[in-house]
């Protein structure tokens, strides 16, 4: 089996992988400089950089790249490490890359007004693959969405059951209305969707949860939602709310750990708090 043609293969279906390949060595190794080592998400190998413990402890490393989806370069000194003498090698040094390969980044936007047009451009900018949903065909078309990945013109909830976000794909709610964006937030929140994002007032998000957790959603659910959606950069106009979602769609798909500045209302309040949101929390937010 082809290496670059099983990387392809992994990213069509959605799952993640790690390529090992050595890009330096001096003296004697058990390989050659360029060998590379496909690691997938199962654990399996393809290829291979020399075998023995050097390889052992390039598959756990590439194992941590595909978690933290950053590169890293490691060094071996065969000479000095006396537990690489395993017959294996001969006394080189070798640097080896280490890259992540990730499945696209699928951003699902439900709404095509002003928001979700400016969400489109700019997120296509930042790589993400870009699908529009609404139930308007007046507004969801190729024509305003051209290079969208799919326009999908149907009611919400048809459109939603025809759909199967991965752990990869990213949902950003901007309906024309309360109504719509309850609909599409009851389904998300049971998706396997790496990230939820809601635009709306603290109050109606409030309010929205409240609804849906009387349905008899649990409230865990909703600890992960983005709402009101995207970084806390006094955005007013479409194209400034487009671009403080983007903003904190890339913060996740590039897992930043430092503090940024979020409207995430699941932050307002301890985790452990069970009590459901009432309208003296609103008032506070």
């Amino acid at each position: 089996m082809d290496l670059y043609e099983e990387i392809v293969h992994l990213r069509q279906t959605g799952r993640r992988g790690a390529v090992a390949t050595i890009v330096n060595a001096r003296g004697s190794i058990p390989s050659f400089r360029t060998a590379k080592m496909l690691v997938r998400d199962d654990g399996s190998i393809l290829g291979t950089i020399g075998g023995g413990c050097v390889e052992a402890e390039v598959w756990q490393a590439a194992r941590e790249v595909m978690e933290s989806e950053r590169p890293r370069t490691l060094t071996f000194d065969l000479n000095n490490d006396p537990k690489f003498d395993t017959g294996l090698v001969c006394g080189g040094t070798l640097e080896i890359f280490i890259e992540p390969i990730l499945p696209p980044a699928d951003l699902y936007i439900f709404g095509a007004g002003h928001v979700a047009k400016s969400l489109y451009h700019v997120a296509r900018i930042a790589g993400f693959d870009v699908t529009i949903v609404d139930d308007r065909e007046g507004f969801a078309n190729r024509e305003n969405f051209p290079d969208a990945q799919q326009v999908i013109a149907e009611d919400f909830d048809e459109a939603m059951a025809k759909i199967s976000p991965g752990e990869s794909a990213y949902i950003v709610i901007v309906t024309r209305g309360h109504r719509d964006d309850m609909r599409v937030l009851r389904w998300a929140v049971q998706t396997r969707a790496r990230y939820v994002g809601m635009i709306g007032s603290r109050r109606k998000t409030i309010s929205i949860f409240k609804e849906l957790q009387k349905e008899g959603l649990p409230e865990n659910l909703f600890a992960r939602v983005h709402a009101p959606v995207g970084l806390d950069i006094g955005a007013i106009t479409p194209e400034e709310i487009a671009v403080s979602i983007t903003a904190e769609l890339i913060a996740k798909r590039r897992n930043v750990e430092r503090e940024l500045p979020h409207m995430k209302l699941a932050q307002m309040r301890p985790a452990a708090e069970t009590k459901p949101f009432t309208a003296k929390d609103a008032e506070k937010a």
